[in-house]
């Protein structure tokens, strides 16, 4: 158990829902090693402010096609209380223009081109992100107020396609912590469990698609594995969550990116309360912070599963969406064949 965890008397111990929960996932599977994760260097407490130019380009190859349309849509950063936008740029040679989503506030840049078509399509977008530390009020998220129930909430409290809440899931979730718990109560024993049981692990194949099963069965993978897990066991207790995807900052003033990533939120006491389970699992000393906290060492860009485009894909509904999506005369690209880059560099940064 991880210094400084404090359990409500009104929860189960957590040895006891730790082992009953085990059972109700499949077993003899290995526990696998950590893989390929480099610590951050000692010492570098997380940014409660932070303000950078972020750079996002991608190169769309249609040589060698006998196509007639190519249509992408290319995420844009979220606009919201934590993280304000400024100065966006779209570099293209092809039309573009800016889409705002259906759902979850999301925006995209929606590209396309129809014959004759160029050898490929780059698209370069840039813009200054002012991010705070994401940190509400513990005390308001601990009030003991009924989960809602009403539609607003219902894309927060249903399944998605790799999120299931019934069988193992719910058998899992069933197990961890008493019913009477406030949501906060039984949140927090859920994080404990996932950070716990869990292992930050990309090797071998399964991993990064959000599976809550498979993540369930292995207990490995990346941050979409950790997060899909908690979501599906929250959601499984009448407990809205939702999942926001982006990509992380480094120590250094300036850099590269070689990957997205991405974390949850949970309603409780009329409070959206983040937790980060797989940084908090890379950085046991801030295990109690990414329960209620996130530091502005990251932009965001997408929230939700299951996307249904605007314009429509003629696709299935996407997973997640942080890399650009890619219809060639409807059909989609294999995301392997779209070569990306993403880079920041710093303005201001505030650390604790």
């Amino acid at each position: 158990m991880h210094q400084g965890f404090i359990m409500s008397r009104k929860v189960t111990p957590l040895r006891i829902v730790l082992l009953a929960a085990t059972l109700a996932c499949s077993s003899g599977v290995a526990f696998a090693a950590e893989g390929a994760y480099t610590p951050q260097p000692a010492g570098a407490p997380p940014s409660t402010l932070r303000q950078f130019r972020f750079t996002y380009h991608a190169d769309i190859p249609v040589q060698n096609r006998p196509a007639h349309k190519v249509e992408a849509w290319v995420p844009l950063p979220r606009d919201d209380s934590f993280q304000h936008v400024s100065d966006l740029k779209i570099d293209t040679p092809v039309h573009a223009r800016i889409v705002d989503q259906p759902k979850f506030h999301n925006r995209v840049a929606y590209l396309d081109a129809e014959a004759p078509l160029p050898v490929s399509i780059p698209v370069t977008v840039s813009f200054v992100v002012t991010r705070h530390e994401e940190a509400p009020s513990m005390a308001i998220a601990a009030r003991p107020l009924p989960e809602p129930t009403d539609a607003g909430f219902a894309d927060y409290l249903g399944p998605d396609r790799m999120v299931p809440l019934d069988g193992r899931i719910a058998a899992v979730s069933t197990n961890l912590g008493e019913a009477g718990a406030t949501p906060l109560e039984q949140a927090r024993v859920i994080y404990q469990y996932v950070t716990e049981v869990m292992s930050y692990d990309k090797s071998g194949k399964g991993w990064g698609r959000g599976d809550a099963i498979y993540a369930c069965d292995v207990r490995r993978g990346n941050c979409t594995d950790f997060h899909s897990l908690f979501i599906g066991l929250v959601r499984a207790r009448g407990i809205p969550a939702r999942f926001t995807i982006g990509f992380p900052l480094g120590n250094a003033k300036s850099g590269t990116i070689p990957g997205y990533h991405c974390w949850a939120e949970f309603y409780s006491g009329g409070e959206w309360v983040p937790i980060d389970a797989s940084e908090a699992w890379k950085h046991p000393e801030r295990h109690n912070y990414y329960f209620g906290r996130l530091d502005a060492d990251r932009v965001a860009f997408t929230m939700g599963r299951d996307l249904v485009l605007d314009p429509s894909q003629r696709g299935e509904p996407v997973n997640f969406l942080v890399y650009p999506y890619v219809e060639v005369d409807g059909v989609a690209m294999p995301q392997g064949e779209i070569k990306t880059k993403f880079a920041y560099d710093d303005i201001r940064d505030v650390r604790k």
